[in-house]
């Protein structure tokens, strides 16, 4: 038996609070072709102690903050921007995404797909796995299979969304196949905002 995917609704206590923070937070403007995924992070990095430790409660495992993502930044993603990217995975254990638009606004959220020629609902996460599937290494996942599929909607077949709701807490296998759902918005306080997390298990 293995867990996959969690949902929490009225996470926290102090939502409201945290959302206010992440209005007030600087988010660069990047020209369109240096972003991968629609939207940008915020600038600053908000890492909230009891997230992580409530996270590793509610998994059952010990987890800290995976290096080198965007751990504990906002995200905002507005109608209109576009990104180089669209299904992926990511490079950790376990993934998290806290919805923090305003319940008028929410729309979408997070989607999960099958790869359509593989018939896989995640990506090879063992060398063996790899091996079956034709590739060598991650690096080879992602050269071979995820950037030519990434942003071809043909190639997927969604199987569940996630929805948005304010603060809803989601965390997931980061090599699920997955992708946000679409952005909205044309201000700070109507477009979707999120709360990223990403962790490795405390081995």
């Amino acid at each position: 038996m293995s867990l996959s995917f969690v949902m929490i609704d009225d996470f926290l206590e102090n939502a409201i609070e945290l959302r206010e923070l992440a209005l007030s937070l600087t988010y660069p403007v990047p020209p369109p072709a240096e972003t991968y995924y629609p939207g940008r992070n915020s600038a600053n990095r908000v890492v909230i102690d009891a997230v992580d430790v409530e996270a590793s409660r509610i998994l059952g495992e010990r987890l800290r903050p995976a290096l080198g993502n965007a751990h504990g930044r906002f995200r905002i993603a507005m109608a209109g921007d576009q990104g180089r990217g669209g299904v992926h995975v990511d490079r950790c254990d376990w993934s998290g995404v806290l919805y923090l638009s305003r319940p008028e606004d929410c729309r979408g959220g997070t989607s999960f797909f099958r790869h359509r020629a593989t018939r896989t609902e995640r990506a090879p996460i063992t060398q063996d796995e790899l091996k079956a599937a034709g590739l060598g290494s991650n690096e080879e996942l992602w050269d071979n299979l995820i950037r030519p599929d990434t942003n071809r909607p043909e190639r997927w077949e969604e199987v569940m969304t996630a929805p948005m709701r304010f603060n809803r807490l989601i965390l997931f296998k980061p090599w699920l196949w997955h992708n946000a759902g679409p952005s909205f918005g044309d201000s700070l306080q109507n477009c979707r905002l999120v709360y990223l997390l990403f962790y490795t298990l405390d081995r």
